[in-house]
């Protein structure tokens, strides 16, 4: 039987698949998400739950506790990471990996229905979760900033004008606003307090019940009907300060709540001739400013060659999964201007950090690495071919075949990303070896044999045509057991086996199809009487002097095969040696101008302690001259506990970056020269 007879006789069918082939891994090509690594849907999901004013302990015994004993219930869970801070409390579960997210999310959310009644009553919302895998990265960061807005105003900006119109573009999964948010704070007097009978259950329940919406009903008139819309809601600190709290006789005040309240701050409620009782306002007893949620919240933005701003807030933009990073931060990076047109002006909009970029460099990286082992391969076949027409049929097949494998990733819904491009450059050499078997069996026979190019052709498909499919086969064997690799790194590394494995296929597929037409039109005639070119007259020279050097050495070889035994013991040896000395890591290092740290004081520090070590943070970072940007941040319980800070430091291109000297406590690290040791930092993160 004979494959690849009916692709040679049927020139226009095998020129169509070609072309059809062509068209498709085009399109395949330019429709592929870009990445770092593959999609893997983790199973991964986030709980948070927020308690405003308690303590890490209340929060870990009244809120966590409940929580963990029914989480610990749900089939497949591995891992559970509970984290309890000041009114915040984070959970991280981490499922089986044979278990669906969508599954582990049903119950997850039926293990909170079924705690929410071990829950403190007065819980704000109910815990919240996510199956947004907590270590994937934002693919960007933005910062809003401004010397004239307060940080609550700017967080408003943030999450309405910004967050929202981010969210609703192609390919972003979620947009995280860090910051604070515009609120009422109060400071009790607990002598004013105390002086007029009151505590501060009496102080929290007036002003409960002074901001609730209540139903007020209706008047019904003759004409028409009234609805009455009683004020609930206090919007300034005014407002709140001139709320009665209470009377000057103690107790609370009456539970007409804001209506009340407002009427007799404005004078038209009048007491009763002869009454003894005085209202108390709670500007008598504790002080209304018009501030943030958490005041403890410092968040600083420093760009090199300008003022540190007054007010920062830090915008996050997620990626679903599966997207095109690229594309993603592109569509964001073109949003920009049209928010920051719909804005006030005295608010400045800085794109801080776009991961794309790294993405980018490190797949042209790859691509690079590419076209060079295409090019060598080329001209390698060139050399031994010693014709252009000759070396055109290997070097068509090695494309096409990438074009097909483009097809097959982009219906499996895999990217390219650097394990798939380093699976595509691994198979380079690979792809071209079907085809130059056929094309040196055939030339072999055309020179051997005297046959012609289309005779030859058909001939060298009858006797290679099994023995290339089982070339394909069995060097796809080699890779097929990664698809079998358990864990993580199994998952991650299956789309770089198939990736391999679909290639090699492709190419086998291209060896028996368009390699043996190619073969039959556009080889030349072979034999005794043809004229051999100057490239293969010199190879062949040179190819007659290595194999007499190569039959020497063999011949010695085989004379004394203990030196044999001996090499081979010795490399063995050595490679077990230099495996464990060379340094193992998932993907290599690679540097993307960005670093990021977490800064840890003692345990029960103040906020004011937290601001001093984080001004000498930001001072530490600025003095070095390679960082353009930096970013800190404390007192946020949601992203770090109280005792931490979070320290980001955008670097200069690694091109742009000077030699620093390298600092400890004690000063610069001296050489024995007695100069200053220095570095350039290579900072991956």
């Amino acid at each position: 039987m004979n494959l690849s007879e009916p692709f040679i006789r049927r020139p226009v069918m095998t020129a169509l698949l070609t072309v059809s082939a062509i068209l498709f891994g085009v399109l395949a090509y330019k429709n592929l998400p870009v990445n770092d690594l593959p999609a893997v849907d983790y199973p991964v999901i986030q709980v948070s739950v927020s308690y405003p004013g308690a303590s890490p302990q209340t929060m870990a015994s009244n809120v966590a506790t409940p929580l963990e004993r029914q989480f610990m219930q749900i089939s497949g869970l591995e891992v559970v990471t509970s984290s309890s801070g000041q009114g915040h409390t984070s959970f991280i579960l981490q499922f089986a990996l044979d278990k669906g997210i969508d599954s582990a999310a049903t119950d997850v959310q039926t293990a909170i229905t079924q705690a929410s009644g071990k829950l403190p009553l007065d819980l704000p919302s109910p815990p919240t979760f996510s199956k947004t895998n907590p270590n994937d990265q934002p693919i960007m960061y933005i910062g809003l900033t401004s010397d004239s807005v307060t940080a609550g105003q700017l967080y408003d900006f943030g999450s309405t004008q910004v967050s929202q119109r981010i969210s609703i573009l192609a390919g972003v999964s979620r947009v995280d606003v860090y910051g604070t948010k515009t609120a009422v704070r109060i400071k009790a007097d607990p002598s004013a307090m105390a002086a007029r009978n009151l505590s501060i259950d009496d102080l929290s329940a007036a002003v409960r019940n002074g901001t609730s919406y209540t139903g007020a009903g209706q008047i019904d008139g003759a004409d028409r009907t009234y609805l009455l819309q009683p004020k609930g809601q206090l919007d300034s600190a005014d407002q709140y300060n001139n709320l009665i709290v209470s009377t000057s006789g103690g107790g609370a005040a009456p539970k007409a709540g804001a209506n009340d309240a407002m009427f007799m701050a404005a004078g038209s409620l009048k007491q009763t001739p002869g009454a003894a009782r005085q209202p108390v306002y709670l500007r008598d007893v504790a002080t209304a400013k018009q501030s943030v949620e958490d005041d403890r919240v410092d968040m600083r933005f420093w760009v090199r060659g300008k003022e540190v701003p007054k007010a920062t807030v830090v915008v996050a933009v997620y990626r679903q999964a599966g997207a095109n990073a690229v594309e993603v931060a592109q569509a964001v990076r073109d949003l920009v201007p049209v928010v920051k047109a719909t804005i006030p002006p005295s608010i400045d909009i800085v794109p801080i950090y776009d991961r794309s970029a790294g993405i980018v460099n490190s797949a042209n990286d790859v691509k690079a690495t590419l076209y060079i082992a295409f090019a060598l391969v080329v001209f390698v076949i060139f050399i031994f071919l010693g014709r252009a027409a000759d070396t055109l049929i290997p070097a068509v097949a090695l494309p096409l075949s990438l074009l097909l494998t483009f097809i097959v990733m982009h219906a499996l819904g895999y990217s390219l990303d650097n394990l798939s491009l380093m699976a595509l450059t691994l198979a380079i050499g690979f792809l071209v070896d079907d085809a130059i078997v056929f094309l040196e069996n055939t030339v072999r026979r055309m020179e051997h044999l005297g046959e012609g190019p289309l005779e030859a052709s058909i001939n060298s498909a009858k006797e290679i045509s099994f023995t290339i499919l089982s070339m394909t086969v069995s060097l796809a064997a080699v890779f097929i057991p990664l698809l079998f690799m358990p864990g993580l790194v199994g998952r991650i590394f299956r789309e770089f086996s198939i990736t391999i494995v679909v290639s090699i296929f492709a190419s086998g597929i291209v060896s028996l199809t368009l390699t043996p037409l190619m073969c039959a039109r556009l080889l030349k005639a072979r034999g005794k009487d043809t004229k051999k070119t100057w490239i293969e007259r010199v190879i062949g020279g040179v190819e007659r002097r290595v194999l007499a050097i190569y039959g020497a050495s063999l011949t010695f070889f085989l004379r004394h095969r203990w030196v044999s035994a001996v090499t081979w013991v010795a490399c063995l040896a050595g490679t077990v040696y230099l495996f464990r000395l060379v340094p193992k890591a998932f993907l290599p290092v690679g540097d993307s101008s960005f670093s990021f740290g977490v800064m840890i004081a003692q345990e029960g520090s103040s906020p004011n302690h937290m601001h001093e070590l984080q001004t000498t943070a930001d001072a530490a970072m600025h003095a070095n001259p390679n960082v353009d940007m930096t970013f800190s941040m404390t007192g946020n319980s949601q992203f770090v506990s109280g005792n931490m800070g979070f320290l980001l430091a955008f670097l200069k291109k690694p091109h742009d970056r000077v030699a620093t000297p390298i600092m400890t406590p004690q000063g610069p690290v001296m050489g024995k020269d007695g100069k200053p040791i220095t570095q350039v930092p290579d900072i991956a993160a």
